[in-house]
């Protein structure tokens, strides 16, 4: 059963969408695991040339790339207070080359930015490419609300042009430091990847980030009295984020993924949830696309865009739960195309799009346009919060290869917080093979958590860990704690290895056709 949007579901939503940015603060303070001038800014302004660390060229491939000396400065050890410094760019993503406007709000008389991108490195996690000289700094003016929506924008002006040339594809961070030293912040951005064809796709997941962003009071979760009457019905990439030192949802739910993915020296692409829905042919001919940590909120457009890679043979990773749960709408904002999120949710019935004859802004499951996930995943979400052990039940399965794993293993506190299940009462493609099954409570209710692989006529292998904590669980180490939910090294040990199997298997073509899912439904369940 799905979670409502009534009180109780949004104070849980508010939790996690601070647990998570508690978290994130904590994986990014924790220990590993020649260009042309810049145009004139909007305000005549503009970034200094890169320094020496830009003129080192792109190499040709991801191994190549982390063969590179990482940089272990990237992280910030002390964020300040917020208004010490923040920013955000006013793209989520650029090709290699192309330049994006930087807004940054500051009490210092001036500060520096670094433009980290994320990757293995041997364990730093970071390559420094460019860092700029320092800029005038300003502090800009208070965000504004709108009124029919209650959507926050922070109104800014530019701060200065930053140039990409020499950058490789991938997810970076740029790190504000004030010059006076009273704070640091991150600004995501993704380089992202003109095409993709032969290569793993790792899909930085946006939209669910500003779907929970609260900077300014409002996300579409909540507004200042904490509940639904004064939550955002859109939100806006045009502010900073507010949690994990402006890092939006990134080192927790997708970082450690990258890292992994990296060391392993796969071939890979980068872009996001926004590109995917605007791009039809993004996908073609890609081996694999990965959903990683927390990727809720999609457009129509991204998942027929991925359910036809799909059916043409690329395989889908689900590496988390929750995926695919709400149905938003893209809308321009005064600073480019797509830089709104439209969801109404529950008061679907108001959103002007739906009286122009566009989908409902609500959950894909729900009416009036119901599509539920399980049709593009094989899984359904089904609750939240818990927190319970993973309990394997199909050891001898190809996923688990190298783990040593036996039937009945439990490993505590990898089910959590959301979770996914089998559910048949829901549209569900077969074969399906239930490799895992997980006992949990979820508000008193008994349930299941599945990790699950079933085959598309198509060749394509489709994976899902059904649970929200799987990346975060590649960093578990040492013996547990609360910085890992309590997940400790066995945990990690299990699923790094799973997931390296599930890399390495889907990066090699379409999995179905050589590890054909043999359905299992009715022996777990009792029914089919």
């Amino acid at each position: 059963m799905a979670q409502s949007d009534g009180p109780a579901g949004t104070a849980r939503r508010r939790f996690l969408g601070l647990a998570a940015g508690a978290a994130a603060v904590g994986a990014a303070t924790a220990g590993p695991a020649g260009c042309a001038p810049s145009p004139a800014s909007s305000d005549g302004r503009t970034a200094p040339p890169p320094q020496s660390s830009a003129a080192r060229p792109a190499p040709s491939s991801t191994a190549a790339e982390n063969a590179l000396p990482g940089d272990a400065d990237w992280r910030i050890d002390k964020p300040g207070a917020p208004e010490a410094i923040e920013g955000f760019a006013d793209r989520v993503s650029v090709l290699p080359g192309e330049p994006f406007g930087l807004y940054v709000s500051t009490t210092a008389p001036a500060f520096r930015v670094r433009a980290y991108r994320m990757g293995w490195y041997g364990g730093a996690r970071a390559r420094l490419v460019w860092h700029s000289d320092p800029l005038p700094g300003t502090r800009q003016a208070a965000p504004t609300v709108d009124a029919g929506t209650r959507m926050v924008r922070a109104g800014w002006r530019r701060s200065a042009t930053v140039q990409t040339r020499g950058w490789p594809e991938g997810s970076y961070l740029l790190r504000l430091d004030a010059e006076d030293g009273s704070g640091s912040r991150f600004v995501p951005v993704t380089v992202r990847s003109r095409a993709t064809a032969g290569r793993t796709v790792v899909v930085n997941a946006v939209t669910t980030w500003q779907a929970y962003n609260e900077w300014g009071g409002h996300n579409l979760y909540n507004g200042p009295t904490g509940g639904l009457a004064t939550r955002s019905l859109q939100v806006t990439f045009d502010r900073p984020y507010r949690y994990a030192d402006g890092a939006g949802l990134f080192l927790v739910y997708e970082a450690p993924l990258i890292a992994l993915a990296e060391r392993l020296g796969l071939p890979l692409a980068y872009t996001t949830t926004v590109d995917l829905a605007r791009d039809p042919q993004l996908l073609r001919g890609a081996t694999a696309v990965l959903s990683l940590g927390h990727d809720e909120y999609w457009s129509p457009e991204q998942r027929a865009h991925v359910a036809a890679a799909r059916d043409a043979g690329t395989n889908l990773a689900v590496l988390g739960a929750n995926c695919c749960f709400r149905r938003v709408r893209h809308e321009p904002s005064e600073l480019g195309p797509d830089r709104i999120v439209v969801c109404y949710k529950g008061a679907w019935k108001d959103d002007p799009g739906r009286r122009a004859g566009r989908p409902a802004t609500n959950d894909f499951r729900d009416a009036p346009d119901a599509d539920p996930e399980s049709s593009l995943l094989g899984v359904i979400y089904d609750g939240y919060p818990v927190d319970a052990p993973y309990v394997v039940t199909a050891p001898g399965h190809w996923v688990f290869e190298g783990t040593g794993a036996k039937a009945g293993d439990s490993f505590p506190h990898l089910v959590g917080v959301e979770y996914d299940r089998v559910n048949t009462g829901f549209p569900t493609p077969r074969p399906i093979e239930i490799v895992a099954h997980s006992p949990v409570v979820c508000d008193g209710r008994r349930s299941f958590a599945d990790t699950a692989y079933w085959t598309a006529p198509s060749g394509a292998g489709v994976f899902a860990s059904g649970t929200m904590r799987w990346v975060e669980a590649l960093d578990a180490q040492g013996p547990g704690g609360r910085g890992n939910h309590g997940m400790d090294a066995r945990t990690g040990d299990l699923v790094r290895r799973v997931t390296e199997n599930v890399l390495k298997a889907f990066a090699a073509g379409p999995a179905g056709r050589t590890r054909p899912a043999v359905d299992n439904v009715t022996a777990v369940y009792g029914r089919g």
